[in-house]
Order: C-alpha cells, then sequence, then structure tokens
C-alpha cells in the first residue's frame, strides 16, 4: 500500500501574510514566520513534516505563492 507524501514550494515574495493557507491545512504543516518579505509582509513557511499535497493551500492563496508536489511512495516495511 502507497502513502502520498507531499511537499510545497512558497514564493514568499508574493505572500502577503493572510494567514488563510495556515488555517485550511488539514495536516498542521504551514505557519507564518516573523520573517518579512521584501514588500514587509509577514511569509507562511513549511514548518513540520505530514504534507500530503492536499493542494488546500494553493486552493485557497490569492497570491498564487503554493506550487505543491505529491508522491506515492510505499510504506516502509510493505510488500
Amino acid at each position: 500500500m502507497a502513502k502520498t507524501v507531499g511537499t510545497v514550494t512558497i514564493a514568499e515574495e508574493l505572500c502577503k501574510g493572510c494567514d488563510l493557507c495556515v488555517v485550511v491545512c488539514p495536516e498542521h504543516v504551514l505557519a507564518m514566520t516573523p520573517r518579512l518579505n521584501v514588500k514587509g509582509w509577514p511569509v507562511v513557511a513549511l514548518v513540520a513534516e505530514g504534507c500530503t499535497g492536499c493542494t488546500l493551500c494553493a486552493d485557497v492563496c490569492p497570491d498564487g505563492v503554493f506550487t505543491v508536489y505529491r508522491e506515492e511512495r510505499e510504506k516502509v516495511g510493505q510488500r
């Protein structure tokens, strides 16, 4: 049986710190950071493992900050 593993890349220069992605993430792997982008907005970051690549962050983001990647991986110990 395969497990879906995902990750995201974040275009920090586009982030306006709206926090919508953090709220919608079912795996709670996104968080706002105190870091500011060049426009002075706080930026979001992937802060934990567990992203499944569900695309909810990308779907809700009004600024197109996210690129989502996902792949199927065999679970360790499975044949």
